[in-house]
């Protein structure tokens, strides 16, 4: 079957993207490395000696940013549903986050170490219908957030990709409940069609 006009357009874009060839020069798993790299330049999330878990992680881009930046001082657990090929530094393992005995084996790897940063890339399969894609992005981050609050250190800081939309404004209301600073970051290489924004919370209020 021949493609469309809209996978074409897509493919398209994607090939001569800027971020995808600087991704491909520079050695990167993905362009999504980029903003990884540009919010840590701004917000120093990333600090070497840290406990780091990456959830929705593959094809691997920012649990790269992560290791290098650690440099050997401090571990990177990183999960995904679907298969990541291996990095040097990086614990990871494939599982669904929304089951209950996936979450228990991630806080077996964490063995009791309270987390520096959580890092939540995660996004659902998409249906297509609006609605229904929304209410997925959203509970998706909810489960981050309750990670979160559950292993991250005091001075700890969570990231998290979402979409505006259904759900945002209240998410958003339990970010600032658990958080001492959420604010709001949209990247460079974050595409300006893409209606995602990432939000990023640190220091867990008492």
């Amino acid at each position: 079957m021949s493609r469309t006009k809209t996978s074409k357009a897509w493919l398209h874009e994607h090939v001569s993207d800027q971020y995808v060839q600087k991704a491909k020069a520079d050695g990167w798993r993905s362009r999504a490395s980029f903003k990884l790299i540009e919010i840590d330049d701004r917000d120093k999330l990333i600090r070497p000696g840290e406990v780091v878990v990456d959830l929705g992680a593959a094809p691997g881009g920012w649990s790269q940013v992560a290791a290098r930046r650690l440099k050997g001082n401090g571990r990177v657990i990183a999960l995904d549903l679907l298969e990541m090929p291996g990095i040097s530094g990086v614990d990871f393992f494939q599982g669904d986050f929304r089951d209950e005995a996936v979450l228990e084996q991630l806080e077996a790897k964490l063995a009791g170490d309270r987390v520096g940063l959580v890092l939540s890339d995660m996004a659902p399969n998409m249906s297509g219908i609006p609605i229904s894609d929304q209410a997925r992005v959203m509970h998706l981050a909810e489960l981050g957030l309750e990670f979160s609050r559950n292993w991250l250190k005091p001075e700890g800081a969570f990231l998290v990709k979402v979409f505006q939309g259904h759900g945002y404004e209240e998410f958003v209301g339990q970010m600032r409940k658990t958080f001492k600073l959420v604010a709001t970051r949209k990247p460079d290489a974050s595409r300006d069609r893409s209606a995602e924004l990432y939000l990023l919370g640190k220091g867990l209020k008492a």
